[in-house]
């Protein structure tokens, strides 16, 4: 099925004429999520999006599915029994996207640690029984010293005592957003990227039937009409709850920003993914995950009351993660100059609910007393003699040592709300479990369409309903990936390329695999394929549409850019019939985006 340009002028035409039962405003992965739902479920949707898809928030996280152990350093059990319950579920219904990728813990004799070799083990063991992790390749291990230097040769070994090692899953975050995407597509949803809701409308009741919206493209406005609208934009979400002139406004939101930096892996190379205390004693956490032939690190987590649209990469942000990785890696010694690209990223956090944040929960510790209570319960229940209830209690009768709140002890839980004008908001949350905040979300319009129409919808189990390019044997994914690259050496690829598409595009390989032949001057077999593709199935519009957020090669493979810009500029200004001046504007929009990826603003000034 083609998505490209022609469908979503199709699809604006359509939504000018017709009324949808919903309408979904925001296209990262939250509002995907629920568009993939509504319309297999029979659910006429359309979903717009002022940017890209997944330009904001969900092309900008730390690009794992997590697990959530660092949850239980504050023995968070529901949490994440819930997160590891999900990661499962998308890892069934996107095979190609999440790959598993066993996380390196070390453990420090130094104050403020998050966990001892005592307390990493007993919560190591919970967290496999939650997962349900049976696989021998993937259970977890507790390292001594020399194991761990054997691991990560150049961490610092001053008072290292151990480690532990355990399961979680890298992501591909805006694939995932793109195939979800595709999907409702597929299923007969309207999705249009640059679009920008303006305001409401109103019925005669003062209910909402409906948005203004502008295109981004040429600056057309004009009306969507829809039985139910959801609002799932994130950060943005105040911002669209406050066109809503019927509502007296409250902010909800309190985004906080995660900054990322990219090095080359010869500049600190670390074997898996690794995850340690910043030594602050700030109660964050800092990973170094290795990705292509780079290593990137972070994340901050700093409140913002910046442009949402647009949060940047401050030399505070620089300055803080290079002091941590210098003293972890004491002999990488990275330099700002070093680093070749980085990202901004803001967490659509909910200020009023408390719980665990995105580096695992609040600064404050507990008391000791409490502690003991809570790792007795924790072994009695790995031995089966307390119930998983009974651990709750003692948990949520932990008393703490700092009763404040702080960044750090914002919820990254979700709400689903309905306003008396009939807006729902679906905030909050994290990329794990966008599929079962969708499934809530989903339910609730099914039921809302149902009181208004009285017509009853039969609702998919998403739990199953695998995503675009996610169409093969979830059990069997390194034989599958294997066959569809396979299929590429076939057609003249080399094996890496080969590889790299299959893991890119999964089951829609064959379709990619057709474009093989029609080359670009400049461009490998693999890349002329990839990007034909792209500009016809995945509505890419602009040359950092797909250098970004389709490939990645702006962040990970960023010293083939100069190869790549004037074959990818010039086939899209082929394909969209650009004017040279188009064709300019649209360069200078990419030179802007590597060079702030690059950090060349701060470089300049150093």
């Amino acid at each position: 099925m083609h998505f490209s340009l022609k469908t979503r002028e199709k699809s604006k035409e359509v939504l000018k004429k017709e009324t949808v039962d919903c309408l979904i405003i925001g296209g990262g992965i939250t509002g995907a999520g629920v568009a993939v739902q509504t319309a297999a479920s029979g659910i006429t949707t359309a979903l717009v999006d002022m940017q890209d898809f997944a330009e904001g928030t969900s092309s900008r996280s730390t690009k794992l599915v997590h697990g959530g152990i660092r949850y239980l350093k504050n023995f968070d059990v529901e949490v994440v029994a819930d997160t590891v319950k999900e990661r499962a579920t998308v890892q069934r219904i996107a095979p190609h996207i999440p790959k598993p990728s066993p996380m390196l813990l070390p453990i420090y004799d130094e104050p403020g640690s998050t966990f001892s070799m005592f307390s990493v083990k007993v919560a190591m063991d919970l967290y496999d029984q939650l997962a349900q992790v049976t696989d021998t390749r993937y259970t977890n291990q507790v390292l001594s010293r020399e194991e761990v230097i054997k691991r990560v040769p150049k961490i610092n070994t001053d008072r290292l005592l151990g480690g532990g090692l355990y399961l979680d899953y890298t992501n591909n975050d805006a694939r995932l957003v793109i195939e979800n995407i595709k999907q409702a597509a597929s299923d007969g949803a309207h999705l249009l990227s640059r679009t920008k809701v303006i305001g409401f409308i109103y019925d005669d009741m003062g209910q909402i039937s409906g948005v203004k919206v502008e295109d981004q493209l040429i600056n057309d406005v004009y009306e969507i009409h829809a039985k139910v609208v959801i609002n799932t934009t994130g950060p943005w979400s105040d911002t669209i709850r406050q066109l809503d002139k019927e509502q007296e406004f409250k902010a909800v939101m309190r985004p906080t920003k995660g900054v990322h930096l990219v090095v080359d892996r010869s500049k600190l190379s670390v074997s898996q993914p690794t995850y340690f205390d910043t030594g602050r004693h700030d109660g964050r956490m800092v990973f170094v995950i290795p990705r292509e032939n780079k290593t990137y690190f972070g994340t901050t987590d700093t409140d913002y009351t910046g442009d949402l649209k647009h949060p940047r990469v401050t030399q505070e942000d620089v300055t803080y993660l290079l002091q941590i990785i210098n003293h972890q890696f004491p002999e990488a010694q990275i330099k700002l100059s070093d680093i070749e690209a980085s990202w901004a990223g803001l967490r659509p956090l909910i200020a009023e609910n408390g719980g665990s944040d995105y580096n695992g929960g609040v600064t404050h510790g507990m008391t000791q007393e409490s502690f003991d209570d809570i790792v007795a319960s924790v072994s009695a229940y790995l031995v089966h003699d307390m119930t998983k209830e009974q651990v709750e209690k003692v948990i949520k009768s932990a008393k703490s040592t700092v009763p404040e709140t702080s960044n750090s002890s914002i919820s990254r839980g979700s709400s689903l709300e309905v306003t008396t004008s009939g807006l729902i908001t679906l905030a909050g949350g994290k990329i794990t479990d966008y599929r079962l905040m969708a499934e809530g979300a989903t339910a609730l319009i099914a039921r809302l369409l149902t009181e208004k129409e009285g017509k009853p919808f039969s609702l998919i189990d998403s739990s199953h309903y695998p995503v675009s390019g996610g169409h093969f044997d979830g059990q069997q994914v390194e034989e599958e990936l294997s066959r569809f690259a396979q299929l590429g050496v076939e057609k003249g690829l080399d094996m890496e390329e080969a590889r790299f598409l299959a893991n890119l595009y999964g089951s829609n390989m064959p379709t990619v695999l057709t474009y093989v032949g029609e080359s670009i001057p400049g461009l490998t077999i693999g890349e002329s394929a990839s990007l034909l593709y792209s500009l016809n199935h995945e509505m890419t519009l602009t040359p950092v549409d797909y250098l970004l957020r389709r490939t990645n090669y702006l962040l990970f493979i960023s010293d083939q850019l100069d190869r790549l810009k004037e074959p990818v500029i010039n086939t899209m200004a082929g394909y969209f019939s650009w004017s040279e001046s188009e064709k300019r504007t649209y360069l200078l929009e990419l030179e802007e985006v590597i060079n702030e990826s690059k950090l060349m603003n701060l470089k300049k000034e150093n």
